[in-house]
């Protein structure tokens, strides 16, 4: 059981409004405010859902994002793109230490500014996950 919600300060609600976070038990929660009732929303549930997202877009395209990875760490060595691509094949073991451990709030603030935002109904279902977008040909990000 994850011990903080994963994208805490990245989940809102389906009126843009931030979901804010709070422990029930032992148990992470995402807070979402429905007409004045606060509901408790346990954040594995909801983190599970985006992490199947991000699963089903990294899914057979392992070669390509292992080489644009490499490219940017600057290590495009086949090696070190062999190894991000069995990373990325195994990408559920990946997400099982991500829920133990969590996203450090530096880089979920990062992710903030990039746009990555996360939108859930009152029931915890993901409605949409906005992700940063790369730029277009022209450079401007529009599409």
């Amino acid at each position: 059981m994850p011990r903080q919600p994963i994208f805490a300060g990245l989940v809102v609600d389906e009126s843009d409004r931030p979901a804010g976070t709070a422990t029930v038990g032992d148990e992470p929660c995402y807070v979402v405010d429905d007409a004045g009732f606060l509901r408790h929303i346990p954040s594995e549930q909801v983190d599970r859902q985006v992490l199947e997202l991000m699963r089903k877009q990294i899914s057979g395209n392992e070669e390509l994002l292992s080489k644009e990875a490499a490219k940017m760490l600057g290590t495009d060595d086949i090696f070190s793109t062999a190894m991000l691509q069995n990373q990325l094949k195994n990408i559920e073991q990946q997400f099982e230490t991500l829920l133990q451990m969590g996203i450090p709030e530096e880089s979920r603030a990062y992710m903030g500014m990039a746009g990555f935002k996360v939108v859930i109904n009152v029931h915890g279902e993901v409605v949409r996950l906005d992700q940063p977008s790369a730029a277009d040909k022209d450079g401007d990000g529009e599409e």
